[in-house]
């Protein structure tokens, strides 16, 4: 990372030397300050700079030129959107925000929330009505708090039944009380007569400013004589990587032999730390290659190697395991998939559940600076980039498909919103799964996968996408 950013400083100080344009008779052309912020970080960093032709270094003959171009846009977000590669297709992750101070404290674990993450349906044989169904709680909040629980329907918002047009208006609420319902089958094997019927309760959340331990649960299993490590990590956030060490050293001194890890729900995060969890679950690799990212043409690559010690830090509990189960859906993004990709040339991963994301860049902050780094920065607003700038490749040179990652052959499974199970309880589904296979019982998993209601629910969204910011595959 230290030669990364020493290439940072010497590509900035070689396009502000060649790249401001000066009119006949020496006046600087003005321009927006932000446009020009935007435009120069783009230039100088975008993973698909030369995609763009706008972007190309010699777009530009003069200042005025330039200047024009940059007040032909009416808005920063306008501009930027303008320098997107394929947005629907290929670059569908980077953005802009107003307010870079709210964003780091996302990326440190904290906003304003209520505790509650949802995915949205149409509601059995219907295309109009929205039913939400709680997937995670997050603890000492509003919804914690109130009693809210992983599987929980509500149908309603404020006495307003749901559908397409109005759920993120409502949702959008700093409070609101949420209308409950229980699915209803008609005692039918059928479902063409399924519902969701209200039940009469509410359950009132507010939100308020949360920091997020993304180490969500762990537990220990004794499954035929040998123990099992369980983890639901929720999030890559920076700095976890030394709670992360605490739950592998309990997982060390409790003689942990297999490890189920729950990546479900987890968008991504920090590069490092997801090198620094992928050092955990092995051991044996210190100093070689787990991921490299790899830049547009203005930088070299950057690898990240196994390693045996947290930066600054303690020097890291490693289980030396040679197979991983991992649980993933749609939810599971970027970094998540980074950690799968990287770990499949070392060791056996089985995969169980859904295809994931498939987000395979990576992509970091800029601030309106000389360097494009928080100190320093422009004091007159608070604009911040989020572009994609690298692309996260394995030792064997695989990166993420853009379709995802695909679960491993016979342990394919699809969350039912209508029997989720407890995360932690062996008989959790996706969990279930890992744990008959850890038993070698190819009965078990026959009989796991055949006896749920096969209901198919349209999903809509889910929570996270209501939230673009979260997660990533982010690099300092």
């Amino acid at each position: 990372m230290k030669n990364y950013k020493a290439l940072i400083l010497l590509v900035i100080v070689s396009f502000l030397s060649t790249s401001c344009f000066e009119d006949s008779d020496d006046n600087q052309i003005s321009a927006s300050s932000i446009n020009d912020f935007v435009w120069k970080g783009m230039n100088i960093f975008y993973l698909y700079k030369d995609n763009i032709p706008d972007l190309a270094n010699d777009k530009f003959t003069t200042d005025e030129v330039y200047a024009d171009y940059l007040n032909s846009f009416s808005n920063p977000e306008d501009l930027f959107e303008s320098l997107i590669y394929q947005r629907e297709t290929i670059d569908r992750f980077s953005w802009i925000v107003d307010d870079y101070i709210a964003l780091q404290q996302q990326f440190q674990g904290t906003s304003i929330v209520n505790g509650m993450e949802f995915s949205l349906f149409f509601a059995p044989n219907s295309t109009t009505q929205v039913i939400g169904v709680v997937r995670l709680v997050l603890p000492n909040t509003s919804a914690d708090t109130n009693g809210l629980e992983r599987g929980d329907i509500f149908y309603g918002i404020d006495g307003n039944a749901l559908n397409e047009n109005n759920y993120s208006q409502f949702l959008s609420q700093k409070s609101y009380t949420l209308n409950m319902g229980v699915f209803d089958d008609n005692g039918t094997p059928e479902t063409t007569d399924d519902t969701i019927v209200p039940n009469g309760e509410t359950i009132n959340l507010t939100k308020a400013v949360y920091t997020e331990n993304p180490v969500y649960q762990t537990e220990i299993f004794n499954i035929g004589g040998e123990n099992v490590g369980y983890l639901v990590y929720n999030g890559f956030i920076g700095g976890s990587e030394n709670e992360l060490n605490t739950v592998f050293s309990n997982f060390k001194s409790n003689n942990v032999q297999h490890l189920v890890l729950d990546l479900r729900y987890n968008p991504g995060g920090s590069v490092s730390t997801e090198t620094y969890l992928a050092s955990m679950i092995t051991g044996q690799f210190k100093g070689q290659l787990f991921t490299k990212l790899i830049y547009n043409s203005n930088f070299e690559s950057t690898n990240y190697n196994f390693t045996d010690q947290i930066e600054k830090g303690n020097t890291i509990n490693s289980l030396g395991l040679s197979k991983l189960y991992v649980l993933t859906t749609k939810g599971s993004a970027s970094a998540s998939e980074g950690l799968i990709n990287g770990l499949t040339p070392y060791i056996t991963v089985i995969q169980i559940g859904t295809n994931t994301t498939g987000k395979t860049q990576a992509s970091r902050t800029l601030y309106d600076s000389p360097n494009f780094e928080r100190e320093g920065a422009n004091p007159n607003h608070t604009y911040a980039m989020q572009p994609l700038v690298a692309d996260a490749m394995n030792k064997n040179d695989m990166k993420v498909p853009n379709t995802g990652l695909t679960p491993s052959i016979g342990f394919e499974y699809e969350e039912k919103p209508l029997n989720y199970g407890v995360l932690g309880d062996v008989n959790e589904p996706l969990l279930a799964l890992a744990l008959a296979d850890i038993e070698n019982s190819t009965a078990k998993i026959a009989v796991i996968k055949s006896k749920t209601k096969q209901l198919s629910l349209k999903l809509i969204v889910d929570s996270n996408e209501l939230n673009p910011n979260k997660g990533g595959m982010v690099i300092k």
